[in-house]
This record gives structure tokens, C-alpha cells and sequence, in this order.
């Protein structure tokens, strides 16, 4: 399912609602089959930048339209919806696929395994299309790949943008087990009046 922004963009503010950008831990986000090596990370940026032609895309091989996306996060997010700019004359992804928390996913997982969401998408050059998630599955969202298995007919496809709309926690991953970890008491580091010349004893 597609929502169109019928509103001016100047009038509301649509880059506070892609918050998730902030979010995205990009020294690891990565693809498959890309032609330029390391370019996915061109594609993650604010909203109100999301049609820079600064010529920076994310491209597929020559004859292989088929692309692999895996964004991991800083922190745990909810996803509401995603947005893909694609590119014209054909290259624009026509199919996208997301599977959550699952790492090293390939093609060949890809085709195997069910994605938990589907969508067909609509060339939308001017980023004015976002797709909804279905909410209740993309909660807890430690990483997310995204498979674009065909496009428009284009000998490659091309990604301008992926933006991603919702919520993240707080708290980061290594803050949570931080405090998990000092929820555990260590005994060395609680004494009582009976030791240390201070009158306190060892808690066992």
C-alpha cells in the first residue's frame, strides 16, 4: 500500500517524519551486486535532500537488475514506512522484499526464504510515494534488508533514495546491556560495617 503526500512539503514538515535517517548505522550498511562498490551509502540522506542530483546512486551490474540492501541500526527502531526514489528510463525497481533482524542474507536466501513484506512498487522520481509496513512486524527492528528482485526493463536499476519513517528507542543496544550488566551485584564491590575498619561486613 502507497501514500501519496497530497500536502506541500513547505507547509509540513516531512523531514522530522523520516526520522530514522539519524539512526541508521551507515559505516555498515552494504549490497549485493552493486557496480560501485560502497555507493548504497549515497542513497541515505535527509528527507529535504532526497532529489540532489549530485549523480551519486546506487547502480546494479550491467545485465543484472537484481540489488540487496542491509541496514542495520544504532538502535532498535518501529518502521512505519519506506520510501524508494528510483531511477528513470526503466531502472527504477518495480518489486521490494524486506526481512527483519537477519544478517548475511544472499540471493539465494532471498529467493528461498519468505520476506516479511512485499510490495510492487511505482516509479516514483519526485519521492512523493512512501510505502506503508504492516506495523505489528516491524517492531524491535535491530537490522532490515531490503531485496529489489526486478525493475522496469532497464539492463540495470538504479536506488536515488531509501528513506525510512517510525520510531526509534531511547537507548541504545550497548547502554541497555550496560545496565543490565550493573543490575548484577558484585560482592567485592558491597561491603558491610564489619570489614575495612569501618565497621562494615562482606555481603555474601
Amino acid at each position: 500500500m502507497a501514500c501519496l503526500h497530497d500536502h506541500s512539503c513547505e507547509d509540513h514538515d516531512c523531514s522530522s517524519d523520516w526520522s530514522l535517517y539519524k539512526h541508521i548505522d551507515l559505516p555498515r550498511v552494504s549490497a549485493l551486486n552493486e557496480a560501485t562498490p560502497g555507493s548504497v551509502k549515497t542513497v541515505f540522506k535527509a528527507w529535504e535532500h532526497r532529489l540532489n542530483s549530485s549523480g551519486d546512486h546506487l547502480e546494479s551490474n550491467e545485465g543484472d537488475p537484481e540489488l540487496i540492501v542491509f541496514i542495520p541500526f544504532t538502535s532498535d527502531v518501529k518502521i512505519k514506512s519506506i520510501a524508494i526514489i528510483g531511477g528513470p528510463d526503466g531502472t527504477s525497481p518495480s518489486k521490494m522484499r524486506a526481512f527483519i533482524n537477519r544478517e548475511g542474507i544472499d540471493f539465494s536466501d532471498a529467493q528461498s526464504m519468505q520476506a516479511v513484506q512485499e510490495w510492487d512498487l511505482a516509479e516514483n522520481l519526485q519521492g512523493v510515494l512512501e510505502y506503508q509496513t504492516r506495523y505489528s512486524k516491524f517492531q524491535s527492528v535491530a537490522n532490515i534488508t531490503l531485496h529489489f528482485p526486478d525493475n522496469y526493463g532497464g539492463d540495470t536499476s538504479q536506488i536515488h533514495y531509501i528513506g525510512l519513517k517510525g520510531e526509534a528507542t531511547q537507548l541504545k543496544r550497548d547502554v541497555v546491556a550496560t545496565i543490565v550488566y550493573e543490575i548484577t551485584p558484585n560482592p567485592s564491590d558491597h561491603k558491610t560495617r564489619a570489614e575495612g575498619g569501618a565497621g562494615f561486613s562482606h555481603v555474601e
